[in-house]
């Protein structure tokens, strides 16, 4: 009887399978169609609509009309095949109205996806940052959110959502070529930094600037001046800076919140105003699409080139220019506030560089110290670093140059803005472990089955913090698939007045990019958006009329800053997990202790930065105000770490 069960099965699946391998490519064959993952209510979607070669109505000399019509027939939008390829915007406004169905020329398929209102795709980031704030462990906080999010697209299914967080999310984190170099390059690093400590050459580099970073003063400087340094790219800059001055910090007593805050906050925003960076060509090119854009819309001439906008809006990035001062201020007044103080006063106290039972994103067992009676120079430790930083400069200047076309002039910043971010960090990192291991055979300092255990180790303590970044790559890539910053970004409206544009656009950057934890992705989205709606609402891009110029570039600031706020604010940014890595600092910790900072800075620039620029103030007496402000905030706000008492 069993066996009789077990075979009507089988022969069924099989009658199953069998049909939906005979039927797949009749259904396949006839529309190809991309759609959005999930239907947001009242947000336009846009639905790509291919139809194939053979489909009914393929040999018609004219172009098959596409349609698309919601499950009670009505059309909600019909157009031609340019290119091959229909566009259509629809908005769906219930859920009643699904399934869709798309149609060419007698071709018909369905298009089935969940239905949701916008508010709802905030919520896995949203409760996520909430969850890691509050109870202080990333690692669930990350999980609950991608399954909240991945919940929402399996349509309320809990273990398709489980299944789908690793069997998807995870998997394409990890797949990303550039997530990957990112990952590689961490764990070379990590392996350079561990030969260097178990060779003893960590301790010499130590030993060798003590005599000048005799305070805690002067090796907080020390780490600001190292982050300027090093402006070509953020995740050279965290990485390199980070593992470099924690042995310096911890010999003086500095907290590793304090030092995370001062990688984070140099990281980004130095590479992001810098001249010659792997940002500014991201930056150049989005800005020159979206003026080309813009200038379509509108019909107006783009009298500068994009480069040029990006020089003159410099000055009108109050946020990033004050939180690098910002910075300066903090260490040369010997004054904190709110949760950083806390820390300060419990490093210095000899209670810890970290808050007991704090999660380090270091594993400090795998990093091993060399014995007492092993001695190196601190060359042995220059070397591998400026080995790391030269072959990275080389690689980008390489990668750019072969990246540019011919009629390109090969100015450095042309030949950066080409060049490849991530290949250039996976040669230098790898050099550097080659040095490192090298000088540590080579002067018989150790064994190279020594050297060799010591740079696994070294990888091991970057496991922990590699996690967290698949984790928060994860969650941004699931708020893509949500819509969470189409619905954020539709608060936009070419209704508002031009002069409130830049606080507006400065708010809704940073909040999409507190959400998704990616200034680049920020800016990918923003920019196409905003430089046309600024054009159509009277700006130019015309040097020759400043006003109309001033305003373009007050948008443009706009977008950038709030990107950069959003993005140090929030616990699931990629360079704000890397900063927490490379301190060896507890990530929410780095969180708590930076945000007061982070927010601060921001109010000072919106109050006295985009509003007032908005209106037409210049913003070179804008910056002059704000860098008072912040050493008012720190006086008045901050406490001497030395005073217990206060």
């Amino acid at each position: 009887m069993q066996g009789r069960t077990v075979w009507s099965l089988a022969r069924r699946v099989s009658a199953f399978l069998l049909f939906m391998l005979l039927s797949a490519p009749v259904i396949s064959a006839a529309i190809g169609v991309e759609a959005p993952e999930v239907f947001l209510h009242g947000i336009p979607a846009t639905i790509r609509v291919t139809p194939a070669a053979g489909g009914a109505g393929a040999g018609d000399d004219a172009a098959p009309l596409v349609s698309v019509r919601d499950a009670q027939g009505r059309v909600l939008a019909e157009a031609e095949p340019a290119e091959g390829i229909a566009e259509l915007r629809i908005v769906v406004d219930g859920g009643d109205q699904l399934p869709l169905s798309v149609t060419v020329a007698g071709d018909s398929e369905s298009l089935s996806r969940p239905f949701l209102p916008g508010w709802v795709t905030i919520l896995p980031p949203l409760i996520a940052i909430i969850l890691a704030l509050s109870v202080r462990e990333v690692f669930t906080s990350l999980f609950a959110g991608i399954w909240i999010g991945c919940l929402l697209l399996a349509g309320y299914n809990p273990f398709e959502a489980l299944l789908m967080t690793a069997g998807r999310f995870a998997r394409e984190a990890l797949g990303d070529p550039d997530h990957a170099a990112i990952i590689v390059f961490s764990l070379l690093l990590g392996g350079m930094v561990g030969v260097l400590t178990r060779m003893g050459a960590a301790r010499a580099i130590v030993d060798a600037v003590a005599p000048l970073a005799v305070t805690p003063r002067r090796g907080q400087f020390a780490a600001w001046l190292a982050g300027i340094a090093i402006f070509f790219d953020d995740y050279a800059n965290t990485l390199v800076v980070g593992n470099t001055m924690r042995p310096l910090t911890d010999r003086l007593r500095i907290s590793r919140e304090k030092l995370a805050y001062i990688v984070d906050s140099t990281a980004a925003p130095v590479a992001a105003i810098a001249f010659v960076s792997t940002w500014v060509g991201y930056e150049i090119s989005l800005i020159g699409d979206a003026l080309r854009i813009g200038a379509e819309q509108t019909g107006q001439a783009v009298r500068v080139a994009p480069f040029g906008v990006f020089l003159a809006s410099i000055p009108y990035l109050i946020y990033p220019l004050l939180a690098l001062f910002m910075v300066v201020v903090v260490v040369v007044m010997k004054r904190d506030f709110g949760p950083m103080l806390a820390a300060e006063r419990r490093a210095r106290s000899g209670r810890g560089l970290f808050r007991p039972g704090a999660q380090i994103a270091l594993g400090g067992n795998d990093l091993v110290e060399a014995p007492e009676d092993v001695r190196a120079h601190w060359l042995h430790a220059v070397l591998p670093v400026a080995g790391v930083m030269v072959v990275v400069i080389g690689g980008l200047y390489l990668t750019g140059r072969a990246g540019l076309g011919v009629d390109v002039e090969p100015t450095l910043t042309n030949i950066f803005g080409e060049a490849d971010p991530f290949t250039p960090l996976l040669w230098g990192s790898l050099v550097g472990c080659l040095l490192a291991i090298a000088l540590a055979v080579g002067g018989r300092r150790l064994l190279l089955s020594e050297a060799i255990d010591a740079w696994v180790g070294g990888m091991r303590t970057m496991l922990m913090a590699c996690i967290i970044l698949v984790m928060a790559w994860s969650l941004g890539a699931l708020t893509e698939s949500l819509g969470t910053a189409t619905f954020i970004s539709s608060v936009l409206s070419d209704n508002m007045p031009v002069e409130l544009l830049p606080v507006s656009v400065f708010a809704v950057a940073a909040l999409i990019s507190f959400a998704t934890g990616t200034s680049w992705t920020t800016m990918a989205i923003l920019f196409p958006l905003v430089i046309p709606l600024t054009l159509s609402m009277g700006s130019a891009a015309d040097p020759s009329q400043p006003d109309a110029y001033h305003h373009l570039l007050a948008a443009v600031a706009g977008v950038m800053a709030g990107s950069l706020f959003g993005d140090h604010c929030s616990p699931i940014s990629d360079t704000t997990v890397m900063s927490s890595m490379a301190s060896g600092c507890d990530h929410v910790d780095h969180v708590r202790t930076q945000l007061p900072y982070a927010v601060a800075v921001a109010l000072i620039s919106v109050v006295i930065g985009a509003i007032p620029v908005g209106l037409g103030v210049s913003p070179w007496w804008l910056l002059a105000l704000g860098g008072v402000l912040v050493v008012a905030t720190v006086r008045v706000l901050g406490r001497r770490v030395e005073d217990e008492a206060a």
